[in-house]
């Protein structure tokens, strides 16, 4: 929407995937479409058609650009993945074709650090190549996104762990390959102790998914978000990723840049309905003249064109601190950019659908799909309220309380120190001015 690119080959890369996405990539989304389509690995006339897009970006040196370059992938920073990311925001194959689709790529991170040679070697590259996809089981049905509360334990039982317990909305578990578990391995230590990572191949015995459920408006079956139970699942010692005790610390290796694309694929969607917005507003005609010439129109889209700007630069900022390797602040970015992701999305996409009436609601148009992700958007990687607190104890670690009595911007007691200050030139006599 707007270049902020420095680097003119790289400003023609996103060039070419803007024309790309809206040629090659959004056809796929018309026409495979069901929940979850773009992780279905079983499909194969999905399948045999996204294959050549992704060897079309690979010839770009654009496939999962996220990823350093021993393990194919460019090592963008985070400035340069917003922006593509920006541009695969509004549609659901973008991810995959570019081979940046979550929880796959904070997975494949996970694997490269933190698992065995064995295991790389049997899921790293065909999970790198996009030939295999991954879960992330982590929520609970009774604590959501809360590790304090969770219940699922892992038991140390000679050369194996044993895991039991239930996990909620594990996203794309019915076709993975395997699933990374966050599990309590020592009940009675701190919470940031508590709990440690498994790799749990899908087929294991044990592993059983209750029911796929599906986001509003999508059929029960149709659903790509597990609720599974893990029934005395065994795997071996060595499927534990990182130290036990760890899994905050693994956790983080797919966190941080994670909610950064979130966030600019929230703007991407967000922009999308925003240009609909101004189709709308110079091709409808209502009341007597067209909708770009009544007030509440011409102020829905001065709103939504502010919005998008500030949203943008927020998270270009959040992404560039990230970058200066600057930790503190990247955190603050990150907890910005997590609040307002939902609330610019909510407010846009309702403002596009108010314009667009019967038919913005209806199923012949993307919005109610955007309505839904923002939503979600409000829960992904943690609800906002968690984030909105982390955020303001970070921004209040470093106030300081008022000196006295009295606020410092007091202006009483500023008068008074500041006249203190300007004694003499108060007390100056008219002859002195000359």
């Amino acid at each position: 929407m707007w270049d902020f690119s420095t680097d003119p080959e790289f400003q023609k890369k996103l060039d070419w995937m803007k024309q790309f996405v809206r040629d090659e990539v959004e056809p796929m989304d018309l026409v495979f479409n069901r929940p979850g389509h773009n992780f279905d690995v079983t499909d194969k006339r999905a399948l045999a058609a996204v294959r050549p897009l992704q060897a079309e970006v690979r010839r770009q040196g654009l496939w999962a650009c996220h990823l350093t370059p021993d393990l194919g992938g460019q090592g963008y920073g985070q400035v340069q993945l917003a922006l593509m990311n920006e541009i695969l925001g509004a549609t659901k194959w973008g991810p995959r074709v570019f081979g940046c689709q979550a929880p796959d790529s904070g997975n494949a991170e996970i694997l490269a650090k933190f698992g065995t040679p064995e295991q790389r070697a049997r899921y790293l590259a065909p999970l790198l190549d996009g030939e295999i996809v991954s879960c992330f089981s982590m929520t609970e049905p009774q604590g959501g996104s809360d590790p304090r509360v969770f219940e699922t334990r892992a038991v140390r039982d000679g050369d194996e762990w044993v895991i039991d317990g239930y996990k909620w909305f594990s996203s794309q578990a019915r076709w993975a390959s395997f699933i990374i578990v966050m599990a309590v391995t020592d009940p009675a230590a701190p919470a940031a102790e508590r709990f440690s990572m498994f790799l749990v191949p899908a087929e294991t015995p044990g592993v059983t998914i209750v029911r796929n459920t599906g986001l509003m408006g999508e059929h029960e079956d149709e659903g790509a978000h597990a609720y599974i139970h893990y029934d005395k699942v065994r795997v071996p010692a060595d499927a534990m990723l990182g130290q036990e005790g760890g899994a905050f610390h693994v956790a983080q290796v797919r966190l941080g840049g994670g909610r950064i694309h979130h966030a600019m694929r929230t703007l991407g969607a967000a922009t999308k309905a925003y240009e609909m917005m101004k189709e709308r507003a110079v091709s409808r005609f209502t009341q007597g003249g067209p909708l770009a010439g009544k007030q509440s129109t011409l102020a829905a889209i001065a709103d939504s064109y502010v919005e998008l700007l500030q949203f943008r630069l927020l998270v270009l900022h959040a992404a560039w601190t990230i970058d200066q390797g600057d930790r503190e602040a990247g955190k603050i970015g990150i907890g910005s950019v997590k609040i307002m992701s939902p609330r610019i999305l909510k407010d846009i996409v309702g403002r596009a659908i108010q314009l667009h009436g019967s038919l913005g609601v209806s199923n012949e148009l993307p919005l109610g799909g955007y309505w839904v992700k923002a939503a979600s958007q409000g829960l992904v990687d943690g609800p906002t309220e968690v984030h909105q607190i982390g955020l303001a104890k970070r921004i209040l670690k470093d106030a300081k309380p008022a000196a006295g009595l009295f606020p410092s911007e007091h202006i009483p007691t500023r008068e008074a120190a500041a006249r203190e200050k300007l004694a003499r030139y108060i007390a100056m006599r008219e002859e002195e001015f000359a």
